[in-house]
């Protein structure tokens, strides 16, 4: 058996494969009156066959745990029970699969109200837009709406609102939640000192900056059953040296590996480790896992167990990532939209073999 498709424990679920659906945005969820946020025929095909393909472990994508923490009016959302009804039936065919179904609850603060990225994915028309929040009263780029600066009573609301989201995601058979605290979304927003210019207990210093993604952390774990795990997405580095507008550093690796220390003793059983997305005009040097790196030295610097995602295209690729102990699994996007079956390709790569559903056993 190739190391890529071990089975992974996390508490008491295992995972069958390191072969895992990172969560990507379908911008497909409805828009009008009660459907709006709802999951819809789209999505339970997507992900019905990335499971019928053989992945492991599906994370829904950014499902938001407000109206406004929607990025665009198409975001699936899981405010109200609906919603989380709608996911629960994906949620119970992943599973009826052999694929562990899992669920991101993100809010996207100032980063909010745009239009999907086939529109344009520019910050949305007057009428049609709403009030985007954020840790401090600073657009995200040229051209975007001033947030609105969340007060401590605001935040205290947020936090509620993750919580609540997590009980839903249980309630509706999911079986792993991935905190989004990455990409320039409100966490990750609070994170940087690039986007939080804040002087109250939620701003400043490392552990003010830290401390609403510590008790979104806390609300979730105590909403998760123990023996479920709760991952956290983080992005590792905003790619900035230094602020030219104010001289502001950005958030660094640093700084990732000593919240890592911190979410790992708050519950967080896996860190998924991507970059960017919080400096529009940021440099990045992407390339063929480009941010497998980051991943390694979390895992090497604190115990935390990690995912690495950046690029991840071939077999051989993703089984030298995971035998080389630089992460514990893979977790692939654009290479999964381009191929539901990538991991049953993958496991006859290796020379392994990946779950097939009985249905399909005459192709075998």
């Amino acid at each position: 058996m190739s190391t890529l498709f071990e089975p992974y424990t996390l508490r008491s679920l295992t995972i069958p494969n390191r072969v895992w659906m990172a969560p990507m945005c379908q911008y497909s969820a409805g828009t009008a009156g009660p459907a709006t946020g709802v999951a819809t025929d789209w999505h339970f095909a997507h992900y019905a066959a990335r499971a019928t393909g053989g992945t492991g472990l599906i994370l829904l994508e950014a499902t938001a745990v407000s109206p406004e923490g929607r990025i665009s009016p198409g975001d699936l959302g899981i405010w109200n029970d609906d919603q989380a009804a709608a996911l629960g039936r994906i949620a119970a065919f992943l599973k009826e699969q052999g694929t562990v179904p899992g669920i991101q609850i993100a809010h996207a603060g100032r980063k909010a109200s745009t239009e999907r990225p086939w529109q344009g994915g520019q910050p949305l028309a007057p009428a049609e837009s709403w009030q985007t929040l954020a840790p401090s009263p600073l657009p995200f780029d040229d051209g975007h709406p001033l947030p609105h600066q969340l007060s401590t009573a605001q935040i205290q609301d947020v936090v509620g609102q993750f919580a609540a989201a997590a009980r839903r995601a249980r309630a509706a058979g999911f079986e792993v939640i991935e905190v989004h605290g990455a990409h320039g979304y409100l966490i990750n927003e609070f994170l940087s000192p690039h986007s939080n210019h804040r002087t109250d207990a939620y701003g400043g210093s490392f552990e003010g900056r830290i401390r609403l993604a510590l008790e979104v952390v806390d609300a979730v774990r105590a909403e998760w059953p123990e023996e479920l795990p709760v991952f956290f997405r983080l992005s590792a580095t905003d790619w900035l040296t230094e602020n030219p507008e104010d001289g502001r550093q950005g958030w660094t690796a640093d700084d990732t590996v000593r919240l890592a220390r911190e979410l790992r003793a708050h519950g967080v059983d896996l860190l998924d480790v991507s970059t960017g997305g919080n400096a529009p005009r940021a440099a990045i040097p992407v390339g063929p896992g480009y941010q497998v790196t980051f991943a390694q030295r979390v895992r090497e610097e604190t115990g935390l167990p990690t995912a690495a995602v950046g690029l991840i295209t071939e077999a051989r690729q993703a089984e030298k990532i995971v035998a080389n102990g630089q992460a514990d699994a893979v977790l692939l996007g654009r290479e999964l939209l381009r191929d539901p079956f990538w991991a049953r390709r993958a496991a006859a790569e290796l020379g392994d073999r990946a779950t097939i559903p009985p249905q399909y056993a005459w192709a075998v």
